[in-house]
């Protein structure tokens, strides 16, 4: 996997989650504090959706913490901001690791 992969992932959750906001009409962020709370839907059609999105907002919250600590690892390694979006504008492949 490489940055570019990795920031195609949150874009392609963040659509996702998108979908799930306007359907609900409700912020992820607010929805996935009550669901990992235990909070279950009122309406039981709604039980797969709520699990589908509780499990998308965990993994884009993953990618996130993943795409900042590779940013961050590299801007340690002497390399400024400039230099990091340098080489992602290039589409250089950027390993993460496993």
């Amino acid at each position: 996997m490489t940055l570019d992969d990795l920031l195609f992932d949150i874009h392609v959750l963040e659509e996702m989650l998108h979908s799930y906001e306007r359907k609900f009409n409700m912020l992820s962020c607010i929805f996935y504090e009550a669901y990992s709370e235990g909070e279950e839907p009122t309406n039981s059609d709604w039980v797969q959706d709520w699990t589908a999105w509780g499990g998308a907002y965990k993994v884009w919250l993953r990618r996130q913490q993943q795409f900042r600590g590779i940013v961050e690892s590299l801007r340690s390694e002497s390399q400024s901001l400039s230099q990091v979006i340098e080489k992602t504008a290039r589409r250089e492949s950027v390993p993460v690791p496993a």
